[in-house]
């Protein structure tokens, strides 16, 4: 389950929480810092739907690390949705999302987000009620995207994923950009970098870290923790 958006910041400068959700896959995270600050949300593959005190807007699928400034005291309430899943609730491609933040209107009738936005302000629970709105969308997500995930995260190849899917690596890529928004190649680098930091942050050395997450060596692991978070490991773990 990816925890990386929103970076929660720590106990003592925020009250993070998340659940799992009643959509399938999903997640319900809520968000109030405690005081006003940068936070980094890493890639991780997944779309969100968020409010945010008379906002309603989607973040996209991130290619590396997005800086985000929090308000103290400003509630946010999201539903992150599963790597692949969000397209089937939103109407578009994940690619026309892409490292982007887009309001909620100009994907929905501007008229019905609006009635959501204002019952979301007044809500004693948001979190069930962008839940029960986004679940009234009755989207049937693409059973590819569980499928291309499950082989990636046990360590084939993209082309050995498209192998066992019975699809040319080109018509994979096609289907990557519509669900993930991106292809796969990327996706396996997030992927593999999440599992990498998942590990060390149980405190596993770092050359062991490599070597568990697919990485040639510690130094690989270094390269790529920088190219997709923007910071060295030993900075994204402190």
């Amino acid at each position: 389950m990816p925890t990386n958006r929103p970076n929660p910041m720590g106990t003592a400068e925020s009250n993070y929480a998340e659940r799992p959700s009643r959509i399938p896959g999903a997640v319900v995270w809520r968000l109030v810092p405690h005081r006003s600050q940068s936070s980094r949300i890493l890639p991780d593959g997944c779309m969100d739907v968020i409010h945010s005190d008379g906002e309603l807007f989607v973040a996209g699928p991130d290619t590396t690390a997005h800086l985000a400034w929090s308000t103290a005291g400003r509630r946010s309430t999201a539903v992150r949705f599963a790597p692949g899943t969000g397209p089937a609730f939103l109407g578009v491609a994940a690619s026309e999302l892409r490292n982007r933040r887009v309001p909620l209107r100009d994907l929905w009738p501007s008229g019905r987000v609006r009635r959501l936005t204002e019952r979301l302000d007044e809500a004693s629970d948001r979190a069930s009620l962008l839940e029960d709105a986004l679940l009234a969308v009755e989207a049937d997500p693409d059973p590819l995207a569980t499928r291309v995930l499950a082989h990636l995260r046990t360590g084939h190849p993209v082309a050995g994923v498209a192998a066992e899917i019975g699809m040319s690596e080109r018509q994979l890529h096609r289907r990557g950009l519509f669900l993930y928004g991106y292809g796969l190649k990327t996706l396996d680098r997030i992927l593999r970098l999440n599992g990498a930091l998942d590990r060390a942050r149980r405190g596993m050395a770092y050359a062991t870290v490599a070597a568990n997450s697919g990485y040639a060596d510690q130094a690989h692991l270094s390269r790529e923790v920088k190219a997709l978070t923007g910071i060295t490991l030993s900075e994204l773990l402190r």
